[in-house]
């Protein structure tokens, strides 16, 4: 009769413990939460970024352009740019003179690509270039989109260990630019897991029907 009893205590312990498990809020971001003030700093690069210039009619100094880690940008025919304390729109400027040397009046577009890194519950978590045009969704579009695992209202940001909770309704994600929203360049997005899954119930249900079964050997 003893064993019985603790055949069925031990059941009744793990469906407790799996419940436990399956309420309990996954454990914080260990870092202070920042307002995400980038929307009102001036626009740059920094080492790893790449910068995508297309000049009208000059295909041979059109292309993507890393920075690297002296905060060098070389371009062809124009040389070595150092962009550690330039905005994005003084960079256009001074491309803008350095073409105005070689042509008359240079038509071209400049557009900085930032590296994100999109982690968590996306089927493809890794570093993107991204444009700082992009929406939170496009971004997890790159990343594979999120699983079904997912919490979408609970993403934040990850900048220098520390966390800024993006708290956002989905109309206001869905138009708001990575640069509207304060995404820097080297900023992680972190897609938690939900608390509760379609895949922590199968394990739930599972090991109900555990318990039942062990109840029912004790009963005969």
């Amino acid at each position: 009769m003893q064993r019985k009893v603790r055949i069925l205590s031990l059941a009744l312990v793990a469906v407790a413990t799996s419940l436990a498990a399956c309420s309990h809020n996954p454990p914080p971001t260990t870092a202070l939460a920042l307002a995400a003030d980038s929307a009102s700093s001036p626009l740059a690069v920094r080492p790893g970024d790449v910068v995508r210039i297309a000049v009208w009619g000059h295909e041979e100094l059109s292309g993507d352009f890393p920075i690297d880690e002296n905060y060098n940008l070389l371009l062809p025919l124009v040389g070595s740019i150092n962009v550690q304390h330039l905005s994005v729109s003084q960079l256009r400027e001074r491309l803008n003179t350095e073409l105005g040397q070689l042509f008359q009046r240079p038509f071209f577009t400049l557009t900085p690509l930032f590296r994100v890194a999109v982690l968590g519950e996306v089927y493809k978590p890794g570093l993107f270039p991204v444009d700082p045009t992009l929406t939170v969704f496009d971004l997890l579009a790159l990343a594979g989109g999120p699983t079904r695992q997912a919490n979408e209202s609970k993403m934040q940001l990850i900048r220098g260990g520390q966390g800024i909770p993006l708290s956002l309704d989905p109309a206001a994600i869905a138009h708001s630019s990575l640069r509207e929203l304060g995404v820097r360049s080297g900023d992680q997005l972190v897609v938690p897991r939900s608390t509760f899954t379609r895949e922590d119930f199968s394990i739930l249900i599972q090991l109900l029907n555990f318990a039942l079964l062990a109840f029912t050997v004790i009963r005969h």
